[in-house]
């Protein structure tokens, strides 16, 4: 449990950095800081997806909550305004904890209120309730006074004063309706109020630091549709569920067990508290997309990728055993697949995938290939994957989009001008910062790995003329490799073999050579690497994606989205590096009790942030220089798979699962 107390949430410039988020399984979310102040466009109650799991709008933003004692006004609510921060609620504010979810304890004239909020599963629906803390003895009048703020805009915009908006607003026991715009669903506010107020203001001139500081509009006006009050001098609680679904505030309780039931249930038997605490993190990525399964890149801006979803897919499924999900997404995927390509994209409003990537079709089958070890189902495969397998191979032998290719050499060619196609993918207007035309070295390690996959499981099915291609193509893109990309100067591998010769850029992606299940690499090849990364890029977060000593190095992640996307792959350290760098390094020692132990050391300061940015997250990445400031997306998805799939690796080798299969 991730808690603090009154000389954190005291603190504003403290609590306004550690930011919590709740999901809801089908793409929406609600995320703010510890104190209630929203620092971000993103921030609110109730992000709701209405095409799960895309096409997400900030409903319901906050709440203002003023707490009355014998008449006397105490506002809790904590607001950034031009130039002043008003109210200050966050002097009130004596704890904060996730517990699982979000729980505020605010303390005023020796009265604790206590403030939980949690989203219903497969709903887009917010609970909010306020309980007068237990043994407060006798008080006179304590009303509590709520004014609902709500946006009613796409997530990646602000809202501004304007006349379009229909202020009316239906109210009956114990409900209200309001529907701002009628191109957008109405939210159904269900409540335990005494009295209902219906007038209509804006309040005006918010500011949004994070969005100040990533160069975007950080002013938004927000509506109050209605003001509620509650008497928690009688009820001692007060309740405010809003949703897209019409609700009864009673059954509130139910929803809260029926919660902490299912959140308890996706841990149970794990005794490692560090495991624990990953995968209950992990949840917050699998959604719905329609009657499928999907992976959320990252919160709080991300949609499904296909990069992201297949890198994540093994740790945040298999080594949590949530096979069937990981069942799910892998054949929902497949379903996608075109001229031999895995989509990389869904774009929010559900248009055609974008088909951009070379290396998302191969973390396919590698994430195909961990299914099968785990669950050996093979019938799976056979029936719905492996066909399309079989076709991704031809189209890369024959050719597909973005000159993605099979050379002579048996190495795979990719790369257009004006196009990124690896995950080093920043561009800025028809800049590509990190361009790796050719045969960038984690396509040609991942092109390898695909090989032999595929040429297990044609074994496995006695497939025998596919067995024959795939291990005549292996064998010629190993001999290759081996032959044009080792870097003697540097003793480690090129980062790309292009038409113009080697990039000698010291960068991580050759530290997937070595982790990858099938390498084409020699044992000391991989000590070489390891040693060489280690060195070099190694951080206390994880891999930095250039060595500093490297004239492009930019070592702050920050400013507007040139200055991001300049250095996004120009030093910015990675957290999800850390996964593939620690199965190279335990590879490279035997998994010895002293790797064991070196790996935990490394990856305890992770662990300690998971308290300190994204509460019981890991984030997109964090700065080249010390102290290594996090930045970027406050929970990642492949973040917190590479930490699961490398606690699931220092496990006892006797606990580990049989990987004879592909051997």
């Amino acid at each position: 449990m991730i808690e603090f107390d009154e000389n954190v949430c005291r603190q504003l410039d403290q609590a306004a950095q550690r930011e919590w988020l709740e999901t809801n399984g089908i793409g929406g979310f609600a995320s703010s800081t510890i104190v209630g102040m929203n620092t971000r466009r993103y921030h609110g109650l109730l992000v709701a997806s209405l095409k799960p799991p895309v096409d997400r709008y900030v409903l319901l933003s906050k709440l203002e909550e003023t707490l009355l004692v014998d008449s006397v006004a105490h506002e809790l609510s904590v607001n950034q305004y031009p130039g002043a921060i008003h109210p200050q609620g966050h002097k009130y504010l004596k704890a904060f904890r996730l517990d699982p979810f979000p729980v505020f304890t605010y303390e005023i004239q020796n009265i604790e209120v206590e403030k939980r909020l949690f989203l219903v599963h497969e709903e887009n629906t917010v609970v909010v309730q306020y309980r007068v803390g237990p043994n407060q003895g006798h008080f006179g009048e304590l009303q509590l006074i709520l004014r609902p703020l709500v946006a009613f805009r796409d997530y990646h915009s602000t809202t501004h004063e304007n006349t379009g908006l229909n202020s009316h607003v239906e109210l009956a026991q114990g409900q209200a309706f309001f529907q701002p715009y009628a191109s957008l669903p109405g939210l159904h506010f269900a409540h335990n109020a005494v009295a209902v107020e219906q007038h209509g203001d804006w309040f005006r001139n918010f500011e949004y630091e994070e969005e100040r500081k990533r160069g975007l509009d950080f002013h938004e006006d927000l509506y109050n549709p209605c003001t509620l009050r509650f008497d928690l001098s009688q009820t001692r609680q007060a309740t405010v569920i809003a949703s897209l679904e019409p609700h009864d505030a009673d059954p509130a309780a139910a929803y809260e067990l029926a919660e902490r039931q299912r959140r308890k249930s996706l841990v149970e038997g794990i005794d490692d508290d560090f495991t624990r605490e990953l995968t209950a993190a992990a949840d917050q990525f699998i959604v719905a997309r329609g009657s499928a399964r999907s992976i959320i890149a990252g919160y709080p801006w991300f949609a499904d990728w296909g990069r992201d979803t297949m890198i994540a897919l093994p740790g945040l499924t298999l080594t949590t055993g949530r096979y069937d999900v990981a069942r799910n997404v892998l054949v929902e995927f497949a379903r996608f697949v075109d001229r031999g390509m895995l989509p990389n994209r869904f774009p929010d409003a559900g248009e055609t995938p974008e088909y951009n990537t070379a290396d998302a079709t191969l973390w396919f089958f590698e994430a195909i290939r961990q299914h099968v070890e785990r669950t050996y189902d093979y019938d799976l495969v056979r029936r719905n994957l492996y066909p399309v397998l079989t076709d991704i191979i031809d189209f890369h032998i024959a050719g597909t989009r973005y000159g993605i290719k099979v050379d002579q050499d048996g190495l795979l060619n990719c790369g257009e001008p004006g196009v990124q196609l690896t995950w080093m993918d920043a561009k800025i207007g028809d800049w590509v910062v990190t361009p790796r035309y050719g045969k960038p070295v984690e396509i040609q390690a991942l092109w390898y790995n695909a090989l032999r996959t595929v040429h297990s499981l044609a074994t496995a099915f006695h497939d025998l003329g596919k067995k024959k291609l795939y291990d005549s193509l292996a064998s010629r893109a190993a001999s290759s490799f081996n032959a044009i990309f080792w870097n003697t100067d540097e003793d480690c591998l090129f980062d790309v073999v292009g038409r113009d010769g080697p990039d000698a850029s010291v960068r991580p992606n050759q530290i997937f050579a070595v982790s990858l299940y099938h390498s084409m690499l020699g044992r000391e090849r991989f000590a070489r690497v390891v040693r060489k990364v280690e060195s070099d890029l190694l951080t206390p977060f994880g891999l930095r994606t250039l060595a500093p000593s490297d004239s492009r190095y930019v070592g702050r992640y920050g400013g507007d989205a040139y200055a991001r996307d300049s250095a996004y792959h120009q030093g910015t350290v990675w957290p999800w590096l850390f996964g593939p760098f620690i199965e190279a390094y335990l590879r490279v020692h035997d998994h010895s009790d002293e790797a064991c132990r070196q790996a935990h050391q490394w990856l305890e300061p992770l662990r300690r942030r998971m308290a300190e940015f994204g509460l019981g997250q890991v984030s997109e990445v964090c700065d080249g220089d010390p102290p290594h400031t996090p930045g970027g997306c406050i929970a990642q998805a492949w973040s917190i798979a590479q930490l699961l799939s490398s606690l699931a690796s220092l496990r006892p080798i006797g606990a580990k699962q049989s990987m004879a299969f592909l051997t």
